[in-house]
């Protein structure tokens, strides 16, 4: 199930987005503003933002510019009564991925959050295959010829990510940012120990390897089509 963070002060909209995400199909999980949002991502695997602009504590710009910065690369959707297209121009330039301005359709909203996934590239199964080896993300399973093997969580969120974007070079910041949290007290050694533990228990895996790009960080390079 996708996890889908809804940030807006506006109680009402707030809860009428989380309610209409939830009915289909996806688990939606409330943020008042920027900075709460922020907190809950420390916590939370998200795969899509739903964010207003005019918020306290911090607006929906600082917020897309404050992921983008730290190596964030999930969809993000403006949903705003903003409609001036300087607005809608600094939001894209901040890295939002889409913009709707209020009212909206909440159908077309859910349009729109199934596109975003799907550009996103990331299976409606939630699900990746490779070769013979396949990751399944509501179970934190690996299965490779039928054998299957449970991963701790923030092994399994490393290899779904890497393998999400095969030969895409992720830096070990981007990599703790986002599956760690943007504010973790851990360092990059974090890093490298769950990639070798990853290399160790799929060392005889012919489908798929974990590439280290001297000076950058890590790819996944798939060996089968």
């Amino acid at each position: 199930m996708f996890h889908i963070l809804v940030v807006e002060d506006n109680d009402d909209m707030r809860e009428l987005f989380c309610t209409v995400l939830d009915g289909s199909g996806y688990h939606s999980i409330p943020a008042s503003d920027g900075m709460d949002a922020l907190n809950i991502m420390e916590k939370e695997y998200i795969d899509l933002i739903v964010a207003d602009i005019m918020m306290p504590h911090m607006d929906g710009f600082e917020l897309v510019k404050s992921l983008r910065d730290a190596g964030y690369t999930l969809p993000i959707m403006m949903v705003t009564a903003k409609d001036q297209f300087e607005d809608m121009q600094r939001a894209f330039r901040a890295g939002t991925d889409d913009y709707m301005i209020k009212p909206i359709n909440v159908k077309e909203l859910v349009l729109r959050v199934e596109a975003l996934l799907r550009r996103a590239k990331i299976s409606s199964e939630k699900r990746i295959t490779v070769g013979s080896t396949i990751l399944d993300y509501d179970a934190l399973t690996v299965t490779i010829h039928g054998k299957e093997t449970i991963l701790p969580q923030k092994e399994f969120y490393l290899l779904y990510k890497l393998l999400s974007y095969p030969n895409k070079i992720f830096t070990r910041q981007q990599l703790m940012d986002e599956i760690w949290g943007m504010f973790s007290e851990t360092d990059e050694r974090t890093v490298n120990t769950h990639i070798n533990r990853l290399r160790d228990k799929f060392s005889d895996c012919s489908d798929f390897e974990i590439v280290t790009v001297r000076g950058l960080g890590y790819k996944a390079v798939k060996n089968v089509e």
